[in-house]
């Protein structure tokens, strides 16, 4: 069987006994700020299982999408080194919401790997291991499962192969410190004593050599754990599984490694033809300097680069971005290693998509997207080497107090040497703080750094590497806010296992007769909120929008039955669990469980909302048409001021592009077209062309599909997407849109802001008052301010250009005067002074005069500007070789607070501290003595 059959056959295997296929997550956990990424199959379900959200299915089967390379669970620096580490892999599972437990679990599995029918493993080749007890919290001891045993034992699996394994390490699980835990049971498969890693010939189960390999865990979500570690069996207990395809892959096609199966072997041939290397002839290269390992890296970090782009993430310096570039970068470095001449990542992640193709349409189609974000990493990590090579040589030379790399100094490793000897064995360590700044800003990969210290007979220190990056990690989880995050509070996932709020905000902005069905307090439900309380209320239905997909919350008030009588503000709305809202309110009267209320959202304001929303959608389809369709929502904020979307684009979008994608707009704005709203399921829904985005999860029914008619339109409308949020009945209800801002927001993603309606108006009637504020002060027609602007600007440059030829002729002016103050040191003459009333370009032509009229000599000149200071220093050709224009501005920079280098014969710095500019040029003379 290929991999793509073996996928495809163990979700067919659970659809045949009643489980719902559903489609892989994305690998960005939506809504979920304790994961980096999606790691594992049952993070979609986390919700079902905290008791956040009930589906429709209470069985599900899934092929999940992961990354490994962040954080806690971080394959990165073993991936291409062993048998069985990816970065991206596929975890298909099974899982039962309090539906099945062990019993069918077991039996479901065993069917599974050993039916002839199925996948057909040998059953004398299969081990299986239960949860062997251990003390899972202070005082609290559960013995063997002995229940798995037996379900086991019922498969005709032989009593020597149930085999228990006593602690927590690997056959206990826990979603957290509190929460559902449970014992696991897990199935080997022996690969035989070739496997073996260590040379084993023969064995026995569990040995950890690399000959037992797991292909199955089994989850029994069977207790909850509290704060005090008590442990209480969960009134409808879960099964969470995962099989890694990869493994599963690499058994049923008869091989040791994952990278020998027919989901690799493409992948690593395609590396070897790009890096013009013979496959075969690496295999028997295993250092990490060529062979197989490296072309298992570009393998692996070509599948984790493709399909990480492809939802939505980005190259960046933190965050989910900062491990995506780890990663490539990694790739492009084994590709250097292989001895590729130039870019061929971005080749690999087409052969990627088109092998993935079958199972994952979407890289596919945005494949040009994602090569040229690939292409772009690639050539920034080019630059990165040519800059992060040369200050690794210049740190080691300022260890040591080498002289600057000239021609006559090429070999870094002899001089090292030497300057150990001469001082008595200096340390060979290279500082981890240092290697860590090449790693982390210059972006060369550790192995690179340590073997270009190896060369030159360094070591690299480590542990203060590691020190430095877990510093790095503590900055890199606070940027993308991870947190830990809790089951939904007791008193709401008790009302949501009966109820769900009716929601009428698609219909109306007010309802009556509406009942108060439960209110929370600050330490939990109550019966009323007093005048002056605030609390969190939910209804039987309502009117107020809760705040989701991008849509802020309406806002309103409660009243009594008659409607005359104010009894509450609400100020917001949100979803605490799945399927129930919870108003934020602030009482003005007694508000009881029970009551009977009238419910009020401020249409003023929630009109405003609706045109933005509706502009959004068209906005996106003004791009794609107009920019591509690599273009992709990345976020977006529908509020009553201002609508802003994020998207996915690799370049500025010029004027002229704007001036497009508004015309586009408006133009379909006034042909006033009703905009239709359907629900149906999401596979109806995408078959249709409906648009679905990154980050966003949907249910796999009753999804809501907005559709913008356009019969002009090759599929007969302009746009459609899958959306909950509320919308104009026309389009023409938008009135106007006007964009108002472009720029980045992180590499490869950029953010229009637009206004609609009356804030286009408003728009319009501000930049019309200052466009007649300015004509008053120009003293012209409105018409004429441009032309006028464009007159006072050439004479401004004009005047601004001979007051800096005035100034340069009068620095020039001043070089008898220094010339006269220049001090012989050691016989050579050096000018060191303070010079005013020049800028930088005219203080560099001083220094270039002055060297000309000393004809031999050493020149450093400072002045403050605006605050601060600028120093340049200029050494005659013949004085290179002994005085370093460079190191002495940057010797110079420290006496003023800040940092300088440039070339042996001119270098410039900048200072914080004007106050310690005369200081510093006074000490220059004793500086050039040191260097004679």
């Amino acid at each position: 069987m290929t991999g793509n059959e073996i996928r495809e056959k163990f979700l067919q295997f659970f659809e045949s006994k009643g489980h719902r296929r559903v489609r892989s997550s994305s690998l960005v956990p939506h809504g979920d700020p304790t994961l980096l990424f999606t790691n594992a199959g049952m993070n979609q379900f986390k919700d079902v299982f905290l008791g956040l959200e009930k589906r429709e299915y209470n069985r599900a089967t899934t092929a999940q999408k992961c990354v490994r390379a962040g954080g806690k669970h971080n394959d990165l620096e073993n991936v291409g080194f062993t048998k069985r580490h990816h970065t991206f892999f596929e975890m298909m599972g099974n899982f039962s919401f309090g539906d099945y437990f062990k019993r069918e679990a077991i039996a479901y599995a065993w069917e599974l790997i050993t039916s002839k029918e199925w996948f057909g493993i040998e059953k004398e080749k299969l081990y299986t291991t239960v949860f062997g007890g251990a003390e899972v919290a202070p005082g609290t001891t559960l013995g063997v499962d002995e229940e798995a045993r037996v379900f086991w034992l019922e498969q005709n699996v032989p009593a020597d192969r149930v085999v228990p394994i006593p602690g927590l390490k690997d056959n206990f699980w826990a979603m957290g410190d509190t929460g559902p835990c449970g014992p696991c049971s897990e199935i080997f498969y022996d690969m035989g004593p070739a496997a073996s890693e260590e040379g084993h010939a023969d064995c026995k189960f569990p040995c950890d050599c690399g000959r037992y390999v797991e292909i199955w865990n089994l989850v029994f979500m069977q207790f909850n754990r509290d704060s005090s570690g008590t442990l209480t069996p969960l009134p409808k207990p879960c099964v969470d599984t995962g099989m890694g395809l990869e493994r599963t892959t690499a058994v049923l096609q008869g091989v040791v490694s994952n990278y020998d199966t027919d989901l690799f072997v493409p992948l690593l041939q395609r590396a070897a033809e790009l890096c013009g290397v013979d496959e075969k002839k690496e295999e028997a290269l295993e250092d990490g300097r060529g062979g197989a390992a490296s072309l298992r890296v570009i393998a692996d970090h070509a599948r984790a680069s493709t399909f990480l782009i492809s939802d939505g993430v980005v190259p960046s310096n933190e965050g989910r971005g900062y491990v995506l570039r780890k990663i490539m970068r990694r790739g492009i470095y084994h590709g250097r290693v292989l001895g590729a001449k130039g870019p061929f990542l971005f080749e690999m992640v087409r052969t990627v998509a088109d092998l993935m193709r079958e199972a994952y349409p979407d890289p596919a189609e945005s494949i040009s997207r994602i090569v040229e974000i690939v292409r772009g990493e690639e050539n920034r990590f080019t630059r990165a080497l040519e800059v992060g090579l040369p200050r690794w040589e210049e740190d080691i030379r300022q260890m040591y107090s080498l002289p600057p790399k000239t021609a006559d100094h090429t070999d870094l490793a002899r001089e090292i040497y030497a300057a150990r000897v001469n001082t008595g064995g200096m340390d060979n360590k290279y500082p981890g703080a240092l290697a860590f700044r090449l790693y982390d800003t210059y972006g060369l990969p550790r192995d690179f750094i340590e073997d270009a210290c190896r060369d030159v007979g360094l070591e690299v220190d480590w542990t203060g590497f590691e020190k430095a990056m877990e510093e790095q990690r503590t900055r890199a989880r606070a940027s993308w806010k991870g947190a830990h995050k809790d089951a939904a509070n007791p008193a709401f996932a008790k009302i949501a296992e009966n109820f769900k709020t009716e929601k009428d905000f698609y219909y109306d902005a007010a309802a009556k007769d509406v009942r108060v069905e439960a209110i929370i307090g600050k330490n939990g439900p109550v019966n009323e909120l007093k005048a002056g309380e605030s609390g969190e209320v939910v209804l039987d239905r309502t009117v107020i929008y809760a705040e989701s997909g991008g849509q802020v919350a309406d806002t309103g008030a409660f009243y009594d039955a008659s409607g005359s009588q104010l009894l509450a503000e609400v100020t917001s709305a949100y979803y605490p669990v799945a399927g129930l809202v919870a108003h934020k309110v602030t009482a003005k009267e007694t508000l009881r469980v029970g009551d009977r209320i009238s419910v009020v959202a401020d249409a003023e304001r929630r009109g405003r909302i609706m045109r933005n929303h509706s502009g959004t959608h068209l906005v996106h389809a003004a791009l794609r048409n107009i920019l591509g369709t690599h273009v992709k929502q990345a976020g977006s904020l529908n509020a009553p001021d201002r609508l802003r979307f994020d998207f996915s684009h690799f370049a500025h979008v010029d004027g002229e592009e704007l001036r497009d994608i508004e015309q586009q707009v408006n133009d379909e704005i006034r042909l006033n077209t009703e905009i239709d709203t359907a629900v149906t399921s999401l596979d109806n829904a995408l078959a249709s062309g409906a648009l679905a985005f990154f980050g966003d999860k949907y249910p796999e029914s009753n999804v809501r599909v907005v559709t913008i008619p356009d019969e002009r339109a090759p599929r007969g409308f302009y746009s459609k997407e899958l959306c909950g949020g509320i919308h104009v009945h026309r389009i023409g209800d938008i009135g106007v849109l006007k964009i108002v801002g472009e720029q980045s927001v992180a590499a490869g993603v950029r953010r229009i802001e637009a206004v609609t309606g009356i804030g286009a108006l408003e728009h319009f009637q501000k930049q019309a008052q200052v466009l007649s504020q300015v004509a008053g002060k120009l003293n012209v027609g409105e018409d004429d301010v441009l032309a006028t602007i464009e007159k006072l600007s050439q004479t401004v440059k004009a005047l601004e250009k001979d007051l800096e030829a005035q100034k340069r002729k009068g620095a020039l002016g001043q070089l008898d005067e220094l010339v006269a103050k220049a001090q012989t040191v050691k016989g050579v003459k050096v000018i060191a002074e303070e010079v005013a009333n020049v800028d930088r370009e005219g203080l560099r032509q001083l220094v270039d005069s002055l060297r000309q009229k000393l004809g031999s000599g050493v020149v450093a000149l400072g002045m403050p500007d605006d605050g601060k200071v600028v120093l340049i220093a200029g050494v005659t050709k013949d004085l290179t070789g002994k005085v370093h224009a460079g190191k002495l501005i940057q010797a110079l920079a420290k006496q003023v607070g800040g940092s300088g280098g440039g070339r042996p014969d001119l270098a410039e710095a900048g200072g914080k501290d004007t106050a310690g500019l005369k200081t510093a040029l006074l000490a220059v003379p004793s500086m050039v003595e040191a260097l004679l």
